[in-house]
């Protein structure tokens, strides 16, 4: 079985470096690109990259024009690296379909750990594992939802957002616990996170929006009744 192939871009070799060995160690196979020009050109050219780390601050495409061209041309789960920590940069990030968002400095080894929950997540999955529930159906295999028989284009943040609504379905379920199960770390940063990526899935899913119900103070519930 071929490894799984991660491009790695930062316009800093030191850094493109620390995180490629850690990724090797992992038994990825890693392809690098120094700036966001480079970074479209090579995702155009391999068929094969399975996720992209990309910096935000590079000469001649920044990252966040990078991110809008690769997202135009393919859901793959994007992973952003940043000196920049301020809310609105982050939300900036979801709001392009990023689906996860790390300040440097980093830890590598959680940067890997979240790499690896990513790629687990989106691979490890049943043939036949299908959701279906109230007219909308989750074909978790081949990372497809329908509503009423309608293919929607969610990004892979929202898809397994639903995903986690669906499988727990007429339950409570807190922020906290869906940061932990969805984004797979304990996250930090602002709960309006989950409240950006919900607001979009509603939209999205038009009427069936409607399913997936705000408890005040505490967080959403997915419920059909």
């Amino acid at each position: 079985m071929d490894k799984v192939k991660i491009l790695v871009v930062d316009d800093e070799s030191r850094m493109r470096k620390l995180v490629k060995d850690f990724l090797i160690k992992k038994d990825y196979e890693v392809v690098e690109a120094a700036d966001g020009e480079e970074a479209v050109r090579v995702f155009c050219s391999d068929s094969k990259i399975s996720l992209v780390i990309l910096d935000v601050m590079m000469p001649k495409m920044n990252g966040w024009e990078a991110c809008k061209e690769i997202r135009a041309l393919s859901d793959i789960p994007i992973i952003m690296l940043t000196a920049k920590s301020e809310e609105r940069d982050e939300l900036t990030g979801f709001e392009l379909g990023v689906d996860e968002y790390i300040s440097k400095p980093f830890s590598p080894k959680i940067l890997v750990a979240r790499v690896d929950a990513i790629l687990r997540r989106s691979n490890l999955i049943g043939n036949n594992d299908v959701i279906s529930v109230g007219g909308v159906e989750i074909d978790k295999a081949a990372h497809i939802v329908k509503v009423d028989g309608r293919e929607l284009d969610l990004s892979f943040k929202e898809f397994e957002l639903l995903t986690y609504f669906a499988e727990n379905k007429g339950i409570a379920l807190s922020r906290e616990k869906i940061l932990n199960n969805v984004w797979n770390y304990d996250y930090f940063g602002d709960a309006r996170t989950i409240d950006t990526h919900v607001k979009k899935l509603r939209a999205k899913m038009g009427e069936k929006g409607e399913y997936i119900h705000t408890i005040w103070g505490m967080g959403y519930k997915f419920d059909i009744g």
